[in-house]
């Protein structure tokens, strides 16, 4: 008979994603190159050597951030496009996914534009493999809506977009404290929301 999860395990998996996040944020901040793990211990209130206990090296957490995250967007596309069985509502659905994402992981989407170079060859070409797979499901998406466009035209479509979602990152904070006084964070989902969606279908 299987054995349940223990509260230590649980506490110890709570842990090492809190880590991840602080991670994050850490190399949001000051860049890979600038942050250290004992920076990290020192915000969380881990000491140094406990670090090592969750992560090979600094190069390995960088990997888990970013592997992470490409893994997430790829599960999270796939289940807003089958969702739906008609285009005209999944295309809404990935966009609606994205822009959420955004703005919760604006940190993970700043440590990608800077620091994807920094991972070994090999999880680099893993996390653009998956990313390649989740920008495929855009255009996919896109494609069956508008099959008279060229599949590029397409791509460049889906690529557009959902950089302007990722744009979110460079002014979220600023963003936030203007529309949590006139509307709140929906305010900021509705007008990524509707400029995405303009720009997929000019």
């Amino acid at each position: 008979m299987a054995m349940g999860v223990t509260d230590r395990e649980r506490a110890k998996a709570d842990r090492h994603r809190s880590l991840v996040r602080a991670a994050a944020r850490l190399f949001a901040e000051r860049g890979y190159v600038g942050a250290t793990l004992e920076d990290l211990g020192a915000q969380v209130g881990v000491s140094g050597p406990a670090l090592y206990r969750h992560f090979q090296n600094k190069q390995a957490l960088l990997a888990e951030i970013l592997l992470g995250v490409s893994e997430r967007l790829l599960a999270g596309g796939r289940a807003a496009r089958d969702a739906h069985s008609i285009a005209a509502e999944a295309l809404p659905a990935l966009v609606d996914f994205h822009v959420a994402f955004a703005l919760a992981d604006a940190d993970v989407i700043r440590v990608q534009d800077r620091d994807l170079d920094q991972l070994a060859p090999e999880t680099r070409a893993r996390v653009r493999e998956l990313q390649r797979e989740y920008l495929d499901i855009w255009v996919d998406v896109l494609h069956q809506l508008r099959p008279d466009r060229p599949v590029p035209e397409n791509r460049t479509r889906a690529l557009a977009a959902i950089g302007l979602i990722n744009s979110t990152p460079h002014s979220a904070r600023r963003a936030r404290e203007s529309t949590l006084r006139s509307g709140g964070q929906e305010s900021v989902h509705g007008v990524l929301r509707e400029m995405a969606l303009a720009a997929l279908q000019a």
